[in-house]
């Protein structure tokens, strides 16, 4: 690790601090730098908001994406005080940073009572036997809409 990293990482442990001593939600903290600026910070601010998404990472690559004027965070490093949890994960993979940096691991977030090993063992698991049962239904009406999306000439790729 450079000293980059340690600042940066060092930023997203102090907004995981601040957040949380504010009241905003759980304790972690995020970073996320472009060519040496920061283009978005976040903390967890699930509790205040009422959002189970508003994890740090998911608010930081809203405000990152935003700045940036892109849904792609090409180039860019995030940096967090903890692990990614699965949505997390999902969101940083959508938008394709260069690299990702942690401190915390998933097993020191579930010591503090931030499990999320049912997701995990979810995933595998077939959608029907999950522990919140997905049904499918109207499959074909549905394929129209993605037949459509393939055929439009205009659309921007993601």
């Amino acid at each position: 690790m450079n000293r980059d990293d340690e600042h940066y990482l060092r930023q997203a442990i102090a907004l995981a601090r601040t957040g949380m001593e504010r009241g905003d939600g759980g304790p972690f903290g995020c970073v996320i730098v472009k060519d040496g600026q920061v283009v978005g910070t976040g903390n967890n601010r699930v509790t205040s908001t009422n959002d189970p998404t508003a994890h740090a990472e998911v608010v930081a690559i809203r405000a990152a994406c935003a700045r940036l004027g892109s849904f792609q965070l090409d180039g860019c490093t995030v940096y967090t005080s903890c692990e990614p949890c699965p949505m997390c994960l999902g969101a940083l993979y959508w938008a394709r940073p260069a690299r990702i940096v942690y401190a915390a691991t998933r097993a020191d977030a579930a010591d503090a009572g931030f499990d999320d090993s049912l997701i995990y063992e979810e995933l595998p698991l077939d959608p029907a036997e999950r522990r919140y049962p997905m049904e499918h239904h109207l499959r074909e009406e549905a394929q129209q809409v993605f037949a459509a999306w393939k055929a439009m000439g205009d659309k921007v790729k993601y």
